[in-house]
């Protein structure tokens, strides 16, 4: 019986152990499941927001895949119409006999057997791009347009195209003053042909993607925008007004392409400003290629180019002339003087003219202005809109062609001074008193009738023909209405007073 008693005893102690054993479990998971619960909600939130982090730029993505879809259409389109020139330049310089031969023998005379001078040959290498512009298909020819300073004084012209293709090429013309050029070369193999596009198009900030062979790195590819147009002073008297890109240009470059988005080629690489010479800092520039569509044509054609001329001589008025000849404000380019017997004098302009537009496009400045008329072909009849004292004309000119002769004829050009308006840092600096009126002659031009009555730089007009002068638009006025048939001025010179000698038309 006790056994028994015990037995059960054991059996509800192990039955209590159990159920103790499967409560403490059943809590102990019960508070598991609780706490890990939020722990995976929070981790399924941050692994949604993740992949949405993931997924947000892939708009931008696909624009940049786009726009780099674009380069790489301009580099496969531009590439193959752009070449390596390569020019080799040979001088002769001209070397004294030695001390030795001279302390046995003497001096010797040009021409002795022994004593003639003698001359070393040098050659040089140089290195520039081109673009293939136009082709022959009936002569397998090829032209290449470049810049002047590229091919200057060359001897031997070689072009290397895409494919290491290189072809023997000639000099077809030059011009020094638009640093153009072009070569040509031949062969019955195909070359891509270059699209132009508009230059007059451009605006600041657009896309601009410069192709060439800079330091020898051939079809080399560089990108940035347009930075600036219409630069102007050049390097060696350039005329061009400029594109300016920040896309890399260095040595080698010049005479390359300068693309837009749609693969055209807008301008033609040709220098950079840069400290001590150096390299690249951002700062290209390039001839806009409306500045030489024409010129391509007349270099095929002639070998040269041919500029139009207008006859006047143009002055950049500053913020005095302007003010003083009444078109303060207005963009334009002074006619101080005009050659008697020219275009202009024969259509009507007149010194003083302030000119504002050319074939109703604004006229911003003088270089501007010099490079549309140079562009004119001569024979056509072109509108000028000047400013005349306080009216605005239109005036009818034929251009004509320019020649140096004509062009320098000093002789001709009326009146042959530059007058500029006093201030009061001049009456100071010259010690003109406050009391003298009239307009200062800033320039007078050699051979010119003013150089022929005696006017001097520094002196003070104050009379044409008699009539007093009392600023920069009362002279221009009394030149064109009192200087008909002859014309002479009244002077202030330092202390003195005087009338120069009469000048008959």
């Amino acid at each position: 019986m006790n056994l028994t008693k015990s037995l059960a005893s054991k059996k509800v102690f192990v039955f209590n152990l159990v159920l103790l054993g499967a409560i403490f479990g059943f809590s102990l998971a019960f508070l598991s499941f609780s706490c890990s619960a939020p722990k995976t909600a929070d981790a399924k939130v941050k692994t949604a927001q993740a992949q949405e982090t993931a997924q947000a730029p892939r708009a931008a993505l696909e624009a940049a895949q786009n726009l780099q879809t674009a380069f790489k259409a301009v580099a496969g389109k531009v590439q193959p119409s752009v070449v390596e020139l390569k020019t080799t330049t040979t001088r002769r310089q001209q070397i004294p006999n030695g001390i030795p031969w001279e302390f046995f023998f003497g001096p010797q005379q040009d021409g002795d057997e022994f004593g003639g001078r003698r001359e070393r040959e040098y050659r040089s290498q140089g290195l520039g791009s081109g673009i293939i512009v136009q082709a022959n298909e009936k002569t397998n020819t090829y032209y290449v347009l470049t810049n002047f300073h590229v091919v200057k004084d060359a001897d031997e012209i070689e072009v290397e195209a895409q494919g290491e293709r290189a072809y023997p090429a000639k000099l077809v013309g030059s011009d020094e003053r638009k640093d153009l050029a072009m070569v040509s070369f031949v062969t019955p193999d195909e070359h891509i042909i270059a699209e132009l596009g508009d230059s007059d198009d451009v605006r600041t900030g657009d896309w601009a993607i410069a192709v060439g062979n800079p330091l020898g790195f051939m079809s080399s590819v560089t990108l940035g925008i347009i930075s600036a147009v219409g630069r102007t002073n050049g390097p060696g008297g350039n005329i061009n007004d400029f594109l300016q890109t920040d896309a890399s240009i260095n040595q080698g470059n010049s005479g390359g392409a300068l693309a837009n988005i749609r693969g055209e080629v807008i301008g033609i690489n040709t220098w950079i400003a840069s400290n001590n010479g150096g390299g690249s800092v951002g700062l290209g520039f390039a001839i806009p290629i409306n500045n030489a569509k024409r010129t391509i044509a007349e270099f095929i054609n002639k070998g040269e180019i041919s500029y139009g001329w207008l006859g006047v001589s143009l002055v950049e008025a500053d913020n005095d002339i302007r003010k003083a000849l009444g078109v303060d404000g207005k963009q334009g380019a002074l006619a101080s003087m005009v050659f008697q017997g020219s275009p202009a004098g024969k259509g009507g302009i007149q010194p003083g003219d302030y000119i504002i537009k050319l074939d109703g496009k604004d006229v911003r400045g003088v270089q501007q202005l010099q490079l549309a008329v140079g562009d004119l072909p001569p024979g056509g009849q072109h509108t000028f809109t000047v400013i005349r004292g306080e009216r605005q004309v239109d005036l009818k000119v034929r251009i004509e062609e320019r020649t140096n002769d004509v062009a320098s004829n000093n002789s001709k050009l009326w009146p042959g001074v530059f007058v500029i308006p006093l201030n009061a840092k001049l009456r100071e600096e010259l010690e003109i008193g406050k009391n003298v009126e009239g307009v200062l002659a800033a320039q007078i031009i050699d051979k010119s009738p003013a150089a022929v009555m005696g006017l001097q730089r520094r002196d003070v007009i104050t009379a044409v023909n008699g009539e007093s002068v009392k600023d920069m638009a009362g002279f221009y006025r009394l030149l064109r209405e009192k200087a008909e048939k002859e014309l002479w001025f009244d002077l202030q010179r330092g202390d003195s007073k005087l009338e120069t000698p009469r000048f008959k038309l």
